[in-house]
């Protein structure tokens, strides 16, 4: 593991090391999006109020290709001026990026850090995998972020993530105005855990895997208390015995239990009120109140 770990750390602190060397010509605020599905987004394009149907200005995303742990295209992407279709379907091949009919939380979550920080760019890193868990022993078909798991290939979701960082990283100039660029780590924000609440054991897990992972992350921005904002999971009871995640409470408690022992974490509980378009996905107005909340509470941990 501490080999890996080295590796890991030495393909993120080049280029990190090498944008915080550079005159500070211009700077962006960037935030990492991360987790599973209703990270990448279920909402729908279609039902957009016109303030987040436009293209942003001043706001640019990286949004890595979501793809199973063996899949060798996982995580590439290109920087783009922020627009809908950032969402489940959305696909990059490093060359070119394709947009879905959906979008997550990165449109309001956007609209409001702009509201917050009028005077500043924004830079925003995406990777989530939709049905994706930490725990290797419930990642299925769908991929696990658990540093050590090898998957079928010697891959799993945390390397997508990477081949992510990098190569957003690589850029010295996001926006392509001839200025070079610093992106400054703001924080990082996660909604993912309903895969891990499937079963007991893993649920009872997913304290410790959830506060190693976010440890590494931290790392991988090379800021040991980097802001983290979690989402709390929710069920939508609308499965057959009413219940979507049988311990769904035992996660929920793994994550209160997470930013009230972490100083520089805070949780967004406002899920449990949202609408869902099917048994696993919020609708469209819960991704953008998503957002919304997303960005006020990592506004307050860094202010």
């Amino acid at each position: 593991m501490i080999n890996k770990l080295l590796v890991t750390l030495s393909l993120i602190v080049i280029p990190l090391v090498a944008i915080s060397q550079q005159t500070k010509k211009e700077t962006f605020r960037l935030f990492f999006l991360g987790g599973q599905s209703n990270m990448e987004g279920h909402g729908l394009n279609s039902e957009l109020p016109d303030s987040l149907r436009a293209e942003f200005k001043n706001v640019w995303i990286f949004n890595g290709f979501p793809a199973a742990d063996e899949d060798k295209n996982g995580g590439l992407g290109k920087w783009e001026k922020l627009k809908s279709g950032n969402g489940a379907g959305f696909f990059s091949d490093g060359k070119n990026n394709k947009l879905s009919a959906k979008f997550g939380i990165e449109l309001s979550f956007a609209k409001r850090l702009q509201e917050l920080y009028p005077n500043d760019k924004i830079a925003l890193i995406k990777y989530a995998r939709g049905g994706s868990s930490i725990d290797s022993s419930a990642a299925r078909e769908y991929g696990s972020w658990e540093f050590d798991y090898k998957g079928i290939a010697g891959m799993n979701q945390f390397d997508h993530f990477l081949t992510t960082v990098n190569g957003a990283l690589q850029s010295r100039d996001i926006d392509g105005n001839g200025v070079e660029d610093e992106l400054i780590p703001q924080g990082i924000i996660w909604m993912q855990g309903e895969s891990d609440a499937i079963t007991e054991p893993v649920a009872l897990r997913y304290y410790d895997n959830l506060k190693r992972l976010m440890d590494l992350i931290r790392a991988t921005f090379r800021i040991n208390d980097l802001p983290v904002v979690i989402g709390k999971i929710s069920d939508s009871g609308l499965d057959n015995n009413g219940k979507t995640w049988p311990y769904g409470e035992q996660v929920q408690y793994a994550q209160e239990k997470y930013v009230k022992t972490d100083r520089k974490a805070a949780i967004v509980r406002s899920t449990m009120f949202y609408k869902y378009s099917d048994p696993w996905h919020y609708d469209s107005t819960g991704y953008i109140d998503l957002g919304k909340k997303f960005a006020e509470a990592v506004f307050q941990i860094n202010k």
